[in-house]
């Protein structure tokens, strides 16, 4: 076993073998650890339980009121010859005397425990183990130097004297009763894993499991810093809010742990997302920190899975954790299968706590007679392993999820339909291979691939004026000024310097072998809500690999974790094509205040925009789609066998028929075929004027419908009627409408269409006028749609 000696309260230890918890015994001395304290006190049980009754009674008596006459008020026997302190083990037993008088009131033993003598034996060794618990946390009250643990220890302590009394179940009395957050750490950790992994080869997925149950297992053996220490660390934080974490944590997680007549519950199970922000940052760096110290004394097979995995995962868990826009803290988090393998609820648990006779894995390192200066309870260490010694893993349960359940809509593909799919294609082998030069695979696929082997990297870079300057990434800054001015000659080489050396500037480098080769230069405008993309290349020699589309994947998902969900840039004739691939358009969603002024203007080229959905994960989102179109073509594969049926020819036009319904076609509907919806042509020309005055009306009254309301005037436009030929306005229309002219809705949807089309084609795509055309655009037809004009 590891010498425990100097590890702070709260640290990990990780024992000699990596498995087995390495706890700071009495005072912090101690080598035997939690395993051997625990022991002790689940051996006092035992051998207490498994004494004669006499003696069970006198033990019970000491914490038994007294029954005899005259109204009594001595609330527990006292013997008249106390054991020393603290007693000594070569001792033999004494033979009880149930007449023996009580110190304090001078009634027998037996006046005190009456009620006891039909107890059966089962009820009395429960309250035994009470007994024991209330004397371990008495102890506890006593040795602790900490205020509000102090206090709820004493709480705690009386609850169970309570119980002893009552002969009754010890309850808790609180305003809330767990869960205290949903979702809980466990579902925010599966469904990160969910989120972040499910793409993986089931082996690469096993991994993330294994570190997934491990981080689990650490928060649920995990050692709260005391209300006090935090208020010291961190002034500003909440402390109330930390408080009642910390007291919840210790009535339901901590103290049970070693007092078994308490209710126990895993950490992960009744906290949130709360109680892990106010403990990730530590546990973190105490985990690396204790792992880099004992990596000597790792399992060679467990010293890569800690050491090199392990820190990735946590890093990649915080930015989760602390970002306001994660989608795995959801209620409405994606539950089902189709995104990975496994419904969500199964993916982990963490390791069951059992309580076993003797508590071999329990982190509590004390017993009560051998205390230090703090207190027992509050003596713990961890293990970066994901189930201690001793605990077998059991098959994790689902856990409830009516929160997460969704509302069904029309057409859903049953939920077990799709598992069973899954089930068929969950095997790598099972689904073909896309070879890296097929016309199907995706442009970033073989750069994927790469950095999952590690042969390219990605690091977002740049100059700072306060810290002192790092020879690696001065070096990278100068390999990306190269990269830049050879794929860019149309630059000025000292601007490019400039911008990637300036400290506002960032820059995402794509390093391979060390070197960079290529990189995207960018402004973050927090305040504005978007970002400027200044410079975007890859050296000639490694391009069509996929690299650029990888580079803005990965600049994509940066800027979600940075809450920042606009791109701008201003694309020169060649750069086009290649925005346009990554999602940029002409459209522009940023309001036009929010960058003028701020973005640099290039003459010659073109403003793009991206808006990012912080719900898609940029980086695998193509691994998604081929994952998803597997599904949909195995769905399709076994819909064409359950329809595969041969039948008679259409005999009808022999005798004559010209035409028949499509519908009438034996087996076309079988095959999912449905009549194409035409919309609703209104007969009646009252209600088609009543129905289209309506729309009319609303579309002019839209906020952006003065661009449209009446016709172009020449003095404000020179040369609009050279190029639209056919001009359109809201005005001609409502005098169209008033005429009768509109017998149909087509005429009416044309003639609207027009207005849209003619100012697209007449403005730039950057213009007021063209985004007011797209939003009323879009306006008209959600209108036309609620009037039933055209199907939904």
């Amino acid at each position: 076993m590891a010498d425990s000696a100097g590890i702070q309260q709260g640290s990990p230890a990780i024992g000699a073998s990596g498995l087995v918890p390495a706890a700071p015994g009495a005072g912090g001395t101690e080598g035997s650890g939690a395993a051997g304290g625990s022991a002790r006190i689940a051996v006092k049980k035992a051998q207490l339980r498994s004494s004669p009754r006499p003696k069970k009674l006198e033990k019970l008596g000491v914490y038994s009121s007294c029954k005899a006459e005259g109204a009594c008020k001595c609330n527990g026997w006292k013997s008249q010859n106390p054991p020393p302190t603290p007693p000594r083990t070569d001792q033999q037993s004494s033979t009880v005397n149930l007449q023996e008088p009580c110190r304090s009131c001078s009634h027998t033993l037996g006046d005190h425990v009456t009620h006891l003598e039909n107890v059966s034996e089962e009820e009395m060794n429960r309250l035994l183990g009470i007994v024991l618990d209330v004397e371990y946390l008495y102890t506890c009250v006593h040795k602790e130097e900490d205020a509000d643990t102090k206090q709820v220890y004493f709480s705690l302590f009386k609850l169970l004297r309570k119980s002893i009394l009552q002969m009754g179940k010890p309850t808790l009395e609180a305003q809330e009763s767990p869960p205290f957050e949903k979702p809980s750490i466990e579902q925010g950790v599966n469904n990160f894993v969910q989120y972040k992994f499910s793409h993986l080869p089931s082996k690469e997925r096993q991994t993330i499991m294994e570190l997934a149950k491990m981080f689990l297992n650490q928060i649920n053996y995990w050692q709260l810093e005391t209300p006090s220490q935090r208020r010291q660390r961190v002034p500003n934080d909440d402390a109330a809010g930390y408080k009642a974490n910390y007291t919840r944590w210790l009535c339901y997680c901590n103290v049970p742990q070693f007092c078994d007549s308490l209710p126990r519950y895993d950490t992960t199970q009744i906290f949130g997302r709360t109680l892990l922000r106010s403990v990730f940052t530590v546990m973190r760096k105490q985990l690396l920190e204790q792992a880099r110290q004992e990596k000597d004394k790792l399992p060679p097979e467990k010293r890569t899975l800690i050491l090199t995995h392990f820190p990735k995962f946590l890093s990649m868990l915080e930015e989760e954790v602390y970002s306001h826009s994660s989608p795995i803290w959801s209620h409405d988090f994606l539950a089902g299968a189709p995104a990975g393998q496994i419904p969500i609820h199964t993916v982990i648990s963490a390791p069951p706590v059992a309580r076993p006779l003797y508590y071999s894995t329990s982190p509590v390192s004390v017993d009560p007679s051998t205390c230090g200066s703090g207190s027992p309870a509050r003596k713990t260490a961890s293990v970066l392993e994901p189930n201690p010694v001793g605990e077998k893993r059991k098959p994790s349960e689902p856990l409830p999820h009516e929160e997460n359940k969704r509302p069904r809509v029309v057409g859903d593909i049953p939920m077990e339909l799709i598992n069973e799919v899954m089930a068929t294609i969950t095997d790598p082998a099972a689904i073909p291979e896309t070879s890296l030069l097929s016309a199907h695979s995706a442009r970033d696929e073989a750069a994927r691939l790469e950095e999952r082997r590690g042969v390219i990297e990605f690091h977002v870079i740049g100059n700072s004026l306060n810290q002192k300057p790092n020879k690696r990434i001065l070096m990278w800054l100068v390999g990306l000024q190269n990269v830049f001015s050879h794929q860019l000659p149309r630059m000025p080489k000292e601007y490019i310097t400039r911008l990637v050396f300036d400290p506002k500037h960032k820059t995402l480098s794509l390093i391979k072998d060390g070197r960079v080769i290529g990189g995207i230069c960018f402004r973050m405008f927090p305040s504005q809500g978007f970002t400027e993309i200044v410079f975007c290349a890859v050296t000639s020699n490694e391009q069509v690999k996929g690299y650029g589309t990888h580079l803005m994947n990965h600049l994509k998902e940066y800027h979600i974790k940075h809450e920042i969900l606009n791109f701008l840039t201003y694309a020169d004739e060649y750069a086009i094509g290649y925005f346009k691939k990554q999602g940029f358009s002409k459209d522009i969603k940023v309001p036009k205040a929010k960058y003028v002024g701020y973005i640099k203007d290039y003459e010659g080229a073109t403003l793009m925009g991206c808006e990012l959905n912080p719900s898609i994960p940029y980086t695998e989102f193509s691994v998604i789609i081929k994952k998803q179109k597997e599904i949909i073509k195995k769905l399709i594969e076994r819909k064409q066998a359950q329809i595969r049926k041969v039948y008679p020819g259409l005999s009808c036009f022999k005798e004559g028929v010209r035409q028949i319904p499509i519908e009438s076609i034996p087996g076309i509907r079988e095959t999912g075929w449905k009549p194409v919806g035409k919309g609703k042509e209104l007969k009646d020309p009252d209600q088609l004027y009543s129905t289209l005055k309506t729309i009319l009306q609303h579309v002019k009254s839209h906020p952006n419908g003065w661009p449209f309301m009446e016709p172009v005037k020449k003095t404000e436009a020179p040369g609009y009627y050279q190029v639209i030929r056919f001009p359109m306005d809201l005005k001609t229309m409502s005098e169209r409408l008033k005429s009768r002219y509109y017998t149909t809705r087509k005429l009416f949807m044309a003639d609207m269409q027009r207005i849209f089309t003619n100012c697209r084609e007449y403005n730039p795509p950057e213009s007021e006028y063209y985004k007011c055309a797209n939003l009323l655009e879009k306006f008209f037809y959600t209108k036309i749609k609620e009037a039933g004009l055209i199907e939904k």
